[in-house]
């Protein structure tokens, strides 16, 4: 079930997920699944799905009434695919290998409650790029650009459907630009840092299809740490029962 170089990583309540050096989740991807929690009627898709931690994460408890996995890259498909037979989610997910931009009947438009996606972080031409090829393309819009990732999400999402995403701080003006382009309302927007005295490292947004325009609320933010370094209680509470041998 594992080849060379993988392993399994427990996330919680009997779920686990096969990584590797190269397919991997990282706190953003934790984040990014709590702040999108899916309801149990809800139809999903993450895009650019990686080694599958979301659907997996969301399966641990109320879990999205099905999930497509869309991931361009072929051997991070074969450890969702297998991930999916460890815990025994066949029936819930399922994987697409397929860009992004080429999903024309492979799924049906304008039928998903939600979308979620977490994007390469770096524009095209900026930030040191990574020798590693699966890297390139989930840190630097090598595969797909924002305007991609929302022209996609437009076509896949019900009227009111919501479109959940993280991003570094940098990148907000395109990201609310690009939403509003092709008709995702920005609605709900969350800062997070490290610490209290440190700036912002990510933002975490989420817009519906075709709302109304305005009435943007931006919440709290999430500070992952408290004064002293360890995790903030609200940190705790978002990794549960991922991390309660380590908390």
């Amino acid at each position: 079930m594992l080849n060379d170089g993988e392993r399994l990583e427990p996330l919680g309540r009997g779920i686990q997920v096969i990584v590797s050096d190269e397919h991997k989740f990282w706190t953003d991807t934790v984040l990014l699944a709590d702040f999108s929690k899916p309801k149990r009627k809800d139809i999903a898709c993450e895009l650019g799905s990686g080694c599958g931690a979301i659907p997996l994460i969301w399966s641990r408890e109320d879990a999205p009434k099905s999930v497509a996995a869309v991931e361009i890259q072929e051997n991070a498909c074969s450890m969702l695919r297998r991930s999916i037979e460890i815990n025994h989610l066949n029936e819930r997910i399922t994987v697409i290998n397929a860009d992004l931009r080429e999903l024309d009947g492979k799924v049906t438009m304008s039928s998903f409650d939600l979308v979620v996606c977490n994007p390469p972080y770096k524009a095209a031409g900026t930030g040191i790029v990574n020798p590693l090829e699966s890297q390139k393309i989930a840190r630097h819009e090598l595969s797909c650009t924002t305007d991609d990732i929302m022209k996609t999400a437009s076509k896949l999402l019900k009227y009111s459907g919501r479109l959940c995403m993280c991003q570094r701080p940098e990148r907000l003006s395109d990201i609310i630009t690009s939403m509003r382009k092709y008709e995702i309302e920005p609605k709900r927007l969350r800062f997070v840092q490290q610490r209290p005295d440190k700036a912002p490292k990510l933002f975490l947004i989420e817009g519906r299809r075709g709302g109304k325009s305005g009435g943007l609320i931006v919440e709290p933010v999430l500070l992952i740490e408290k004064e002293g370094g360890a995790f903030s209680d609200e940190m705790i509470k978002i990794y549960g029962a991922y991390k309660e041998d380590y908390l």
